[in-house]
């Protein structure tokens, strides 16, 4: 059943779609996308975007852990263009792609900043679930993962991003140098202060 969604995924291609979908996935490319914009709320956007840029972070330490540490190794699904060679292998880049299939990396990141986002900034928080549906989108135009992966992927993705923000208020309500830094908007030198 899975093979045959892909297969309908295949009849969407065109040279538009294929350029655009490679572009978008490689936006999830190891978090990269996710990565620049906690870097930018925590040392570039104002202050009040400290926290969420530290819960973005800790939301991708756990999906990379779990997800691509842990659960890719125990399931070691094989990716759909290994399994039905049939599948137009876009662009040749994934010939070089021999990790799991299940769950997806891309999805699980996406969706863990995305939710991170989305629950201390309400309104950027539609605009990155947005982005990390289109990310797991193009995953499945690709054929680089099973329409599964990717729907399990974006329940544990959620769920690391919301685990991250209830770690990040746990740890944002005691007082500390961290307190000051990612809440009260003290400096970075803080931090490092005896």
């Amino acid at each position: 059943m899975e093979l045959k969604i892909l297969h309908w995924f295949e009849e969407l291609h065109n040279p538009v779609l294929d350029f655009l979908m490679y572009q978008i996935t490689c936006l999830g490319n190891g978090g990269l996308i996710w990565l620049v914009i906690a870097a930018a709320m925590l040392f570039v956007l104002p202050k009040r975007y400290r926290k969420t840029g530290a819960t973005v972070v800790a939301a991708l330490l756990i999906s990379l852990v779990i997800c691509n540490g842990i659960m890719k190794n125990l399931y070691q699904r094989v990716r759909p263009f290994h399994a039905d060679p049939t599948f137009e292998n876009l662009y040749r880049v994934f010939d070089r792609i021999y990790d799991w299939s299940f769950p997806s990396g891309h999805t699980s990141a996406s969706f863990a900043a995305a939710v991170a986002i989305r629950l201390w900034n309400k309104k950027e928080g539609i605009g990155a679930l947005v982005l990390a549906a289109l990310i797991s989108f193009s995953r499945l135009y690709l054929t680089v993962h099973y329409p599964t992966d990717v729907l399990a992927s974006v329940v544990f993705g959620s769920a690391y991003g919301g685990a991250a923000y209830l770690l990040m208020k746990k740890v944002l309500e005691k007082p500390g140098r961290l307190r000051k830094v990612l809440v009260e908007g003290a400096s970075y030198k803080t931090l490092w202060k005896k």
